[in-house]
């Protein structure tokens, strides 16, 4: 999405070797019209194959997702990263670990918001090593529900998550692939779309 790859590279920053900050849109402050024409994209892109739910995680991921949801006019759920006293039954769980916060976090969502007949688009913010990915997808599997696809906003190719999500057999769709760092700049590699 060459819009996003613009922005990226206008307002994204280096960090290191292998972190991208991207909060003046996405990550802290967000864009709401960057993230509407992100959820279009992918809404156009999965509008055939019979979504019923987006899942996303918690916090970054829920703006890409919302916008993806009321384009597909479905419900987005977002997986919590802390446990509250209203979550009391039917919780499903996973272990996730944070790439860019280096810590584990045991996210959740509660069973009654999935079915076994739902078919869930994730949508995340970032792809590194594809941990989140993969927790929310075990979560949704242990549902009893289908996961159609993985869209995520960008992606640090050069990470193994895709690989990871590949082999597991989910498709994987990003709006903008990150080649490398080079320097201090971005890198892209050629996008999904």
């Amino acid at each position: 999405m060459k819009k996003l790859e613009e922005r990226i590279l206008q307002d994204g920053n280096v960090l290191g070797e292998n972190i991208l900050k991207v909060d003046s849109f996405l990550t802290h402050q967000v864009d709401f019209s960057l993230m509407k024409e992100i959820g279009q994209v992918f809404a156009e892109h999965f509008r055939d194959t019979g979504i019923t739910k987006v899942v996303t995680i918690e916090a970054s991921g829920i703006a890409p997702a919302v916008y993806t949801a009321e384009a597909l006019n479905v419900p987005m759920i977002f997986a919590k990263k802390s446990k509250n006293i209203t979550m009391t039954e039917g919780i499903l769980t996973a272990e996730v670990y944070s790439f860019t916060k280096q810590v584990t976090s045991t996210v959740s969502i509660a069973g009654k918001f999935l079915e076994s007949s739902d078919k869930v688009l994730v949508i995340d913010d970032f792809l590194a090593n594809g941990q989140a990915a993969n927790g929310l997808i075990k979560i949704i599997e242990e549902a009893g529900a289908e996961v159609a696809a993985v869209g995520i906003v960008i992606e640090k190719s050069f990470q193994d998550g895709r690989s990871l999500l590949e082999a597991q057999g989910q498709t994987v769709l990003s709006l903008a692939r990150i080649d490398r760092f080079e320097n201090g700049k971005v890198v892209f590699r050629e996008a999904d779309l």
